[in-house]
């Protein structure tokens, strides 16, 4: 539905995860009778749960943790890993910036280049404690580390920017050709965000394994303040799911995986992501609550650091416990930020859903 913003404009009704409610059923469920299990082509996972590729939330060791308790660590192969040997007194300081320098010195310290060398060891050391490989490039730097990504031996490949489109133009460069790209790759390809059923309708016809949704969300991000773009992520995980239904039908059978990237920051957005319609989510700041974290209480994304329009921030979020507490519990705060596994066992549970697919099928209202 649209609305008059003006004479000369009309605009959708866009909804928030703090717009809608699940709505219960008439059955209800044993919470230890529920899966949560996820697979995206040949890789199984216990957790439909992404850890976002952001140097506050994923280091290789805590990519390895989350691989080991079943969700997937997906590192930046842009950040501070990748840059430098040893990376841990930078995050030390990053931790400890003065709020007003905080900007100009991640532009500093983030203008140390990306080594192929060091993409290479710390994909390795991922692979050799034996948990799925996931590693994230941006679209501008895709082409020149492709290969050192694949010859590391990724098993996901991630592509993820602000917004990440199948037709972008340029009149500098050649840009990266999406469908070309993944045809050639020997490893599937996630690719996002988007946020609009056509251009997740175009994404998936490059051949994707999955789309990230989400654009101008997440706790980092002032993307709305800066360029004035957003779109509330109710509306968007809807959108793409539903271009995922279109493009089943169109391609007959294919299946893309729709995976919520923003604004699910506690337990119940994580429910509200799959009662859109998502088969997994990313997340970052619920995982930067971990102790065991590497930004310390700190949150921050590559936003932040951009050399000419940063549209992020460093925000001080505090720890709430470790990762497994914030994955498993026990909680003992009641805001949501941890059990986020064990919240969403009990909303399925209570709404009479015993698996993710059907979940997805669940009644929401608005208010």
């Amino acid at each position: 539905m649209s609305i008059d913003i003006g004479l000369a404009k009309r605009g959708r009704q866009g909804y928030h995860f703090d717009d809608i409610a699940i709505v219960p059923s008439r059955r209800t469920r044993d919470p230890q009778e529920v899966s949560t299990h996820w697979q995206i082509d040949a890789y199984r996972f216990d957790l439909p749960i992404v850890a976002a590729p952001m140097d506050s939330v994923m280091s290789p060791e805590t990519a390895i943790a989350l691989g080991k308790f079943g969700g997937l660590g997906v590192l930046n192969l842009e950040g501070l890993w990748t840059r430098y040997e040893d990376p841990r007194p930078l995050l030390e300081e990053i931790a400890r910036i003065e709020p007003a320098q905080v900007t100009p010195r991640l532009q500093q310290i983030y203008a140390e280049p990306i080594k192929a060398e060091l993409i290479t060891a710390r994909l390795q050391e991922i692979r050799d404690a034996g948990v799925t490989v996931a590693g994230s490039l941006s679209p501008g730097h895709t082409k020149q580390f492709a290969d050192a990504v694949v010859k590391a031996g990724v098993d996901l490949f991630v592509i993820r920017g602000t917004t990440v489109s199948a037709e972008h133009v340029s009149g500098n460069a050649e840009p990266l050709n999406l469908k070309e790209f993944i045809y050639e790759l020997d490893v599937p390809v996630i690719v996002g965000g988007c946020a609009t059923h056509q251009a997740a309708l175009h994404l998936m016809r490059t051949g994707a394994a999955g789309v990230l949704v989400g654009f101008g969300g997440g706790a980092t991000h002032t993307t709305r303040s800066v360029l004035g773009v957003a779109v509330p992520m109710a509306s968007a995980v809807s959108d793409v799911a539903a271009a995922r239904r279109d493009y089943l039908d169109e391609s007959g059978g294919r299946y893309v995986h729709v995976i919520a990237d923003g604004s699910i920051g506690r337990s119940g957005d994580l429910a509200k992501a799959f009662a859109c319609g998502a088969d997994a989510v990313m997340i970052g700041s619920p995982f930067a609550r971990a102790t065991d974290a590497p930004g310390q209480g700190f949150h921050w994304g590559a936003e932040a650091w951009h050399d000419d329009l940063p549209r992020g921030e460093r925000v001080e979020i505090g720890t709430v416990g470790s990762l497994e507490q914030v994955l498993f519990g026990p909680s003992h705060v009641p805001d949501g930020t941890m059990n986020l596994v064990g919240a969403l066992r009990r909303a399925m549970a209570t709404t009479g859903y015993t698996d993710l697919k059907e979940f997805q099928r669940i009644e929401v209202v608005l208010g």
